[in-house]
């Protein structure tokens, strides 16, 4: 450790100077800047997954070649490396490990999409809090998440990785991510640094397809896409990565405008940005640079500072600077911000993990707070007669469906260090914990989630047959969401839609449960069951979460992060769209109802699809409960209203059923005019409310009219005077409208 000393007495010697003083940190990056070489900054500029042998890394690291590696969990590998890195190498600049911890890294929450239905940013922040204390534990500092991706198409793998559809929803969601898994202070030894991903606009990938373009205008980007990023700046968050996607043309690792002019300038971001895997080296593919020389050249000088894996930068950046194709101050710029990320995690005054520390995976606190977690995320989507929650009349329940028993399954995509034998399952759940009140009877049906195999089913319905009540339990196994897993078919995999029409045939209750990373086209499954849970991919603890759901034990709350669509031709389908000339009336004449001969007017010309209506299954921020609640009294504390005003809108919420429940009340404007063309409805504010039976409060809501701003077509942001529209409601289609002027 004798240089890391050796740089903070040198660090010192630079307060002699007469110029303005530095912070203690940027004094300490310009005294190793100035002893580094042009290749050692390059190599801090350098991501490497881990291989092979300790052997195999050490001359690299040990020539300043390397400053970060991803995918190594082994604690002592992890101390080994760093050992060459700070006691072997020149300078002694410790290494960031890095990995993707993106809901849980032993202790496995529901998957993000699930988080967000959730819509409470506490339990979110405490996840991940409890991501960064696991991972941490073994010399993890680096996590890429969390994703805030806009995602408004469900075909698109990767919206099981984000917060849905809203920028309002992911901005308070993300930036309660970053607060997780940074802590208090990132140089605890339990924080690990965010990486607000992918900047920007993947979520609005042509055709839902992976990897593909986008054609996103900057007044929508801003209004849109870029929110959220803005939220997790202001939320701290450490870093940020590219995105894969081209936008009009140009690909995000290569944009100088999104990561310069936005990100530092505008945003004054000062931590750094790293690329996508090999995306430095894909703008060949893409056609935007010529060779992976023009590849190294175009990142380096838009502003990305370290790259993931292509190894562009160590193989070029250095004649780069010679040519004078890349100046040697953009290269210093990138390091700095490198540099002083690894500072604030205090890597450099304690670089190694404690492995003889006691382990704390999967602690009581931990498993606790992962099945808390799970019991908000899952959304009652029908309830039909009250078949939920199951009542003491219920003396046989049926349990089939490939989804009860898929302990790998339930924890969803992106759960690489998840052990699915610490996994509890829904019928284990339900065996363990209400075995004694209940008899249960379990037969699959099918094997798996894509399993067409029709014998098994014949197997399921005979056992239903005996049941007061079946419980189905189908959905997707984790392979089928995520990156690169894209649908083009959102319907029910294999057979399991011929599974719950068989079952719904005996004439016995149905109660579906879906478990799955995207919303799917369900609606015939919908009718032909009595009531609906939908539960995205619930993690370890997903099993007795849905367990004392279905019991009664606790009440369902969760609220749909993203709109559920019919079928897939209505896509993209989102309740924040803009208004149109001629929007639908409700009065529309549908396919089956067309008669022979119509006149080409004569079903009304309006938008909407003769074979889907224009309405989604389920609306964004849609949730039922068990018992009841009543909004009343709602008022505003003003209608007329300037710059800098706050507007509070009180209201009353009632608890009018027989459970205790939690409701999420959802504040939503409307711009009635706007110099573009506005959406609808926005989300602004939202609020979980519990209440217990006959129980009410009062409820306030405070929205700065600041936040009624939007970036127009000359790309200014501003609030614009005129008529709004207000409704407080439990979702994004109900409620009474409440209107207000703003007047300058």
């Amino acid at each position: 450790m004798k240089k890391i000393l050796a740089f903070g007495l040198a660090s010192l010697l630079i307060f002699t100077s007469c110029k303005p003083a530095k912070n203690d940190t940027e004094t300490k990056i310009d005294a190793l800047l100035s002893r580094m070489t042009l290749e050692e900054k390059i190599g801090q500029m350098n991501q490497s997954s881990s291989y092979g042998s300790i052997e195999d890394m050490r001359m690299m690291i040990k020539k300043g070649e390397v400053g970060s590696i991803l995918n190594e969990i082994d604690p002592d590998r992890i101390n080994a490396l760093q050992h060459v890195a700070v006691e072997e190498s020149r300078l002694g600049i410790p290494l960031l490990i890095a990995r993707d911890v993106i809901h849980g890294f032993k202790t496995i929450f529901p998957i993000p999409l699930g988080q967000a239905a959730t819509f409470d940013p506490f339990v979110v922040e405490k996840s991940a809090r409890i991501a960064a204390i696991e991972a941490s534990s073994v010399g993890i500092r680096w996590t890429f998440a969390p994703m805030i991706d806009i995602a408004r198409d469900p075909r698109w793998g990767r919206i099981a990785e984000g917060c849905g559809e809203d920028p309002y929803l992911t901005s308070v969601m993300g930036a309660a991510m970053v607060k997780g898994f940074q802590g208090d202070s990132m140089n605890l030894p339990t924080s690990i640094a965010a990486c607000a991903k992918h900047f920007v606009g993947y979520g609005a990938v042509e055709g839902g397809r992976d990897y593909n373009s986008t054609f996103i205008p900057e007044h929508l980007l801003r209004n849109v896409y870029l929110p959220p990023f803005e939220a997790a700046v202001k939320a701290g968050v450490a870093t940020f990565m590219t995105s894969f996607n081209d936008n009009n043309g140009v690909p995000s690792t290569g944009n100088s405008f999104i990561l310069k002019e936005v990100l530092r300038k505008e945003w004054h971001f000062d931590g750094f940005v790293v690329s996508d895997w090999n995306s430095v080296g894909e703008m060949v593919n893409h056609g935007f640079a010529a060779d992976y020389k023009d590849a190294a050249r175009i990142a380096a000088n838009a502003g990305v500072d370290m790259e993931m894996v292509s190894a562009t930068y160590m193989k070029y950046l250095p004649e780069l600077v010679k040519e004078g194709k890349v100046k040697e101050a953009v290269i210093n710029d990138a390091v700095r911000n490198i540099l002083r990320i690894k500072y604030r995690l205090g890597l450099f005054d304690h670089p190694y993990v404690d492995v003889n520390r006691k382990s704390i995976m999967y602690t009581q606190e931990h498993l606790e707070c992962a099945k808390r977690i799970s019991e908000e995320s899952v959304i009652l989507l029908k309830d039909d007669k009250h078949v939920l929650p199951l009542k003491s009349s219920v003396h046989t329940i049926a349990i089939v469906g490939p989804m009860a028993d898929a302990p790998y399954e339930q924890m969803g995509t992106w759960a690489f260090d998840g052990d699915s034998a610490h996994t509890v399952t829904p019928l284990e759940a339900i065996r363990e914990v209400y075995g004694n009140q209940v008899k249960v009877l379990y037969e699959p049906g099918l094997a798996y989630s894509r399993d067409k195999n029709l014998q098994g089913i014949v197997k399921a319905v005979t056992v239903a047959s005996q049941a007061d009540v079946i419980l189905a339990f189908v959905g997707e196994e984790a392979i089928l969401s995520g990156e690169a897993h894209c649908l083009a078919d959102l319907n029910l995999q294999g057979a399991q839609s011929q599974l719950i029409a068989a079952l719904a045939k005996t004439g016995k209750p149905v109660v579906t449960i879906v478990m799955a990373g995207r919303p799917l086209t369900i609606g015939k499954e919908v009718d032909e069951s009595a009531a609906v849970l939908y539960s995205f991919h619930p993690g370890t603890m997903g099993g007795p979460a849905i367990a004392d759901l279905l019991f009664g034990k606790a009440v369902p709350s969760g609220k749909t992060p993203v709109t559920f669509p019919k079928m897939v031709g209505q896509i993209p389908i989102y309740y924040a769209h803009h208004r149109i000339g001629r929007p639908a009336t409700r009065n529309e004449t549908l396919i089956d109802r067309i008669p022979l001969y119509a006149g080409q007017t004569s079903l009304g010309c309006t938008s909407f699809y003769m074979d889907a209506g224009f309405d989604p299954l389920f609306p964004f921020g849609y949730g039922l409960s068990y018992t009841t609640f009543k909004f009343s009294n709602i008022k505003l504390s003003a209608t007329q209203l300037k710059k800098g005003d706050m507007l509070t809108v009180t209201f009353d919420l009632k608890n009018t059923g027989s459970y205790g429940g939690t409701e999420v009340a959802q504040l939503y404007v409307q711009d009635k005019v706007g110099s573009v063309t506005r959406p609808v409805k926005e989300l602004k504010r939202f609020k979980r409310v519990n209440l217990l039976p006959g129980e009410k409060k009062t409820v306030v809501f405070e929205l700065p009219v600041s936040e009624l701003a939007f970036y127009n077509m000359n790309e200014e942001k501003m609030v614009e005077p005129g008529d709004f529209g207000l409704w407080v409601a439990d979702d994004s289609q109900n409620g009474k409208e409440l209107p207000f002027k703003v007047k300058f």
